[in-house]
C-alpha cells in the first residue's frame, strides 16, 4: 500500500489518530505533493460505510474557501485481509499546527481572536453548504504564511444527519465535543460552535475550560460534560470577545452564536478581514416572505442589468 490507486505514492506519515492516519504523498499524475488520509478499517462496522465516507468526502470537496484545506480525491485500497480501506486525498497545508504553537502557552488575545475568526470563516462556508465539521481542535488548524487552514473536513457530515458510527465510537475529540454530541444526537452547526468556544478559551488561557486531567474525568459521570470554568481576566480582551467565548460554551445549542456572526465579531475586534460567504450571512427566505418592495427592487435591478448587458443601441 505504498502507492494508492496507482497514483499517490505515500512518502512519510504526518499524523496518527484514533480513526485514521495522514500521510504526505506525491501525486504522480499532477506532479504535486498532497496529504492522504487513510480511514481506519475498524470503523467499517456496517455495510455501506465506505459509501458513507465517499458521500462525506464529496460534500467536503464542494467547499472552496481560502481557510479550508481542499479535498481533491477519494479512493479505496484493499488490505491484505481483503477489507476495504477508504482514503481521502487533500490539499497539503504547509505550516505548523495551532496545537504546536499552544505548547508554549496562551496566545496574545489579538492573535487568538484573528486565528479563531478565520476558523469561524471556514466553518461559515461549511455551514452554508449544510456541512458540520465535527472535529474542530488545535491539531486541525494549520497556521500557514497565507493564513489559517482548517483541516479534516473529510469526516464532515451533513447537518442533522444521524450518527451511524458503531456503538462505543464517538466521532471527534472528547475535549471539544458539545454536550449533545456525547448523547449521540445529530450533528448541527451549533456543535462546531461549542468546539470553537473551547478552542478560543484554550488560545486565550493555555488550558481547557474544564477541571479534568483525564478523558474519564472530562466526560464525567454517565458521560456528562462538567460545567465550563468561567473565562479568567485576560488583559486588554474586549468584553464582546469574552462574551462570545462564554456563549459558544452554552449547554443549550440554541444559545450559541452562528459561525458568520462569530467570524465577523472576532474580525472586527482585531480589525482583520475574513471571507464570509453571503449565503452564510443572509437568511434563506421563501418567496412569499419577501416584501413587495424587495420584489420590485429585485425586478428593477434585473431589468437594469439586462439593459447594461445588451449591445450598444439594443435593449432586450
Amino acid at each position: 500500500m505504498r502507492t494508492l490507486g496507482g497514483r499517490y505514492e505515500l512518502e512519510q506519515r504526518a499524523g496518527l489518530g484514533g480513526m485514521s492516519e495522514v500521510w504526505r504523498a506525491h501525486d504522480r499524475v499532477l506532479d504535486r505533493t498532497v496529504a492522504v488520509k487513510l480511514i481506519s478499517p475498524r470503523l467499517d462496522g456496517e455495510a455501506g460505510s465506505v459509501e458513507r465516507i465517499r458521500a462525506e468526502a464529496r460534500s467536503a470537496a464542494r467547499l472552496v474557501h481560502p481557510n479550508v484545506a481542499s479535498v481533491h480525491d477519494f479512493g479505496t485500497a484493499t488490505l491484505p485481509d481483503g477489507r476495504p480501506a477508504p482514503y481521502i486525498v487533500m490539499e497539503l497545508a504547509e505550516g505548523e499546527t495551532l496545537a504546536a504553537h499552544l505548547r508554549a502557552g496562551p496566545l496574545d488575545w489579538r492573535i487568538a481572536a484573528r486565528v479563531c475568526a478565520e476558523v469561524c470563516a471556514a466553518l461559515a462556508a461549511a455551514h452554508a453548504h449544510g456541512i458540520v465539521h465535527r472535529d474542530v481542535k488545535p491539531a486541525n488548524v494549520i497556521l500557514t504564511p497565507c493564513g489559517v487552514k482548517v483541516l479534516d473536513f473529510g469526516i464532515a457530515t451533513p447537518a442533522g444527519a444521524p450518527d451511524h458510527t458503531p456503538d462505543g465510537v464517538v466521532v471527534g475529540t472528547p475535549a471539544y465535543l458539545a454536550p449533545e454530541q456525547l448523547d449521540r444526537q445529530p450533528a448541527t452547526p451549533a456543535a462546531d460552535m461549542y468546539a470553537l468556544g473551547v478552542l478560543l478559551y484554550y488560545c486565550l488561557t493555555g488550558h481547557l475550560p474544564y477541571e479534568a486531567d483525564s478523558t474519564t474525568r472530562l466526560l464525567g459521570p454517565g458521560g456528562r460534560r462538567p460545567e465550563p470554568r468561567p473565562l479568567p481576566d485576560v488583559p486588554g480582551l474586549p468584553p464582546e470577545v469574552a462574551d462570545l467565548c462564554r456563549s459558544c460554551l452554552d449547554a443549550d445549542p440554541a444559545a450559541r452564536p452562528t459561525s458568520p456572526m462569530a467570524a465577523l465579531l472576532l474580525a472586527e475586534a482585531v480589525d482583520a478581514r475574513v471571507y464570509v460567504p453571503m449565503s452564510a450571512v443572509l437568511p434563506r427566505q421563501r418567496a412569499e416572505q419577501v416584501s413587495p418592495w424587495t420584489s420590485r427592487a429585485a425586478a428593477e435591478a434585473t431589468e437594469a442589468m439586462a439593459v447594461d448587458a445588451a449591445p450598444s443601441g439594443r435593449v432586450g
